[in-house]
């Protein structure tokens, strides 16, 4: 006999190096809810690998004190500065691994997969998104900072992209 759950908890993440945004929304009879956001900061005094710890252990809290059933992380897109770009990777690898540490299924989009999903238009602006991310979860106020808005932006973006085989 197969149990189907009622509700899903998915934790979206925008990673970064000096913040890692994370929202954490529930999924019910496609109903959904914000259960909290924010932001993971880390301090650019620390050594890299410092804060790739900080990320960690923030992100394993959130994890045991959540319980989600999915985590959607956003992909890598950077034209400009490889730096940047290999840095931000170490943050992603790091959030990537927590999922599979904790046994989490997780699935990766696009910047423009994200704004697709909550506003409609794929190039939508940083505003635009926000605005649809606090319409959509029925928010008292714009969520803040931008990397937890784009979070609960990627959580919502899971919520309605489910491939076969998720809730």
């Amino acid at each position: 006999m197969i149990i189907k759950k009622s509700a899903q908890i998915i934790l979206g993440i925008d990673p970064g190096i000096a913040d890692t945004g994370f929202g954490i929304i529930k999924n019910q009879n496609n109903a959904l809810t914000c259960l909290t956001y924010g932001s993971i900061k880390t301090s650019a005094k620390l050594k890299l690998d410092e804060r790739l710890e900080m990320i960690h252990l923030q992100l394993n809290k959130l994890i045991q004190k959540y319980r989600p059933d999915l985590m959607a992380v956003e992909k890598l897109f950077f034209c400009n500065n490889a730096k940047t770009a290999l840095i931000v990777g170490q943050a992603r690898g790091v959030v990537m691994l927590a999922a599979r540490m904790n046994k989490i299924a997780s699935l990766e989009f696009t910047p423009y997969e994200v704004k697709q999903a909550v506003s409609t238009y794929g190039h939508a602006s940083k505003d635009q998104v926000q605005k649809m991310v606090k319409q959509i979860l029925r928010l008292k106020e714009l969520p803040k900072p931008d990397d937890a808005a784009d979070a609960l932006a990627i959580a919502i973006c899971a919520a309605n992209c489910r491939p076969a085989g998720h809730i």
